[in-house]
């Protein structure tokens, strides 16, 4: 069985061991890259092609959404997973309007990054549960239907 590629992008190590070690409790998953700046994720993305790339938005250097414009130019095939403390509507919207895959707030990580994960593997969008009714229905008619399958 193939192993699903997974690149970790905070600037905060404990975060990403946090982060690692969730992913790391589903067999079929591997964590093959880590990075603590947008910089250095758009240059390991570039080399590494994981399948997917849990990114934050504040991140320094070159914050989430910059790194992920430029990450789906030289990883086309990567999908993007945003993991921010960030729910604003706006910030969603512009996260999304990067390609990016998918939004999770860290405050629901414990809860909701596996299936998360399991979903843009899967070719579905994911929209954490944090994010407000009212944002959600202004940022859903952007994405595809099948958020939160």
């Amino acid at each position: 069985m193939a192993l699903n590629r997974v690149m970790v992008v905070d600037d905060f190590r404990d975060w990403r061991r946090e982060v690692r070690l969730i992913l790391e409790q589903h067999p079929e998953l591997s964590v093959v890259g880590e990075a603590s700046d947008g910089a250095e994720a758009v240059k390991k993305a570039a080399e590494l092609k994981p399948d997917v790339i849990v990114l934050d938005i504040g991140l320094p250097k070159l914050n989430g959404i910059e790194a992920a414009a430029r990450i789906a130019k030289l990883s086309p095939g990567s999908r993007v997973l945003f993991l921010s403390q960030d729910n604003d509507v706006g910030t969603v919207q512009a996260a999304f309007e990067t390609g990016a895959w998918g939004y999770v707030h860290k405050l629901s990580a414990g809860d909701e990054l596996l299936n998360a994960v399991a979903a843009l593997l899967q070719g579905r969008r994911f929209v954490s549960r944090v994010i407000s009714t009212e944002e959600s229905r202004r940022v859903k008619p952007k994405l595809s239907p099948g958020i939160n399958d």
